[in-house]
């Protein structure tokens, strides 16, 4: 089974819309092996975003993603990684096929719903930022 990371952005867990976004990666076929419901402080988001530092957005994501409780999840399939950018969609919401996350839940680029770990990145790195080994299910 691979695992994967998902988080459900500020905008959306203040919509509350937490409950429809974990139902439908369970209708997917994805087992949550760990969830977590807290504030990322703007030190942990630099850190976790890293990759962007000195981009033109940068400043406004950490803003962003920091402003109010996130949802982090790790969760595993089959070819996770790659299932569950499907199913978020485009990073443009406008762009997002209908139905994918991103399409329903997003506003704009900035406010795009969700972050999915791409599959260019390293997985296994963004999953174990929020969890830790004894806190994921096997």
């Amino acid at each position: 089974m691979e695992k994967t990371l998902l988080i459900i952005k500020p905008d959306v867990v203040a919509r509350y819309k937490t409950g429809e976004i974990l139902a439908r990666l369970e209708k997917e076929g994805f087992t949550i092996l760990g969830l977590k419901h807290l504030v990322l402080s703007p030190q942990a988001a630099e850190l976790f975003y890293h990759m962007h530092e000195g981009k033109e957005f940068f400043e406004e994501l950490i803003d962003f993603i920091t402003y109010g409780p996130i949802i982090v999840c790790c969760l595993g399939r089959e070819n996770a990684v790659r299932y569950l950018r499907e199913i978020v969609g485009d990073t443009d919401p406008s762009k997002a096929k209908p139905g994918t996350l991103r399409a329903i839940y997003g506003t704009d680029t900035r406010h795009n719903g969700v972050h999915a770990t791409s599959p260019d990145e390293n997985p296994l790195r963004e999953v174990h930022f929020f969890f830790s080994t004894h806190e994921l299910l096997s």
